[in-house]
């Protein structure tokens, strides 16, 4: 979306640059006006498509592409390289590791225990039983 056809649609001249508390005003103004839930049955859906549109002219001109159909720094980098890596960018491939790591020995260890205390309960129901025998 173009940032002049964001600003007209949330009610701003097409060449302004609104602040973002002024966008974020006009956006949930707009909001208010347009919402899918507050009109009929009949209705719902042209403007569920305008809701729709709001929206996305809220985000363009929040994020600051609302310059001439240029995009967002940080979505365009969001986009090339994945999702940004915590603290400053350092590797935190080893405290996602662990939680799963903990999950899994925990679940195996738990699950050794179960078994040899049922084995156990099981031997003490029937001392002559012995189960690697047909």
């Amino acid at each position: 979306m173009q940032g002049d056809e964001a600003r007209v649609l949330l009610g701003f001249p097409p060449n302004s640059r609104p602040t973002h508390s002024q966008i974020k005003a006009a956006y949930r103004k707009k909001v208010w006006e347009s919402h899918p839930d507050l009109f009929p049955v009949h209705e719902k859906h042209s403007v569920e498509s305008k809701f729709k549109l709001i929206a996305e002219a809220y985000t363009c001109l929040q994020s600051g592409s609302g310059r001439e159909g240029s995009y967002s720094a940080t979505y365009s980098h969001v986009v090339r390289t994945g999702v940004a890596k915590a603290h400053g960018g350092r590797r935190n491939r080893g405290l996602i590791q662990i939680p799963f790591l903990l999950i899994v020995l925990g679940t195996v260890g738990l699950g050794g225990l179960n078994a040899t205390r049922a084995y156990r309960k099981q031997k003490e129901a029937c001392p002559s039983h012995n189960p690697f025998l047909p």
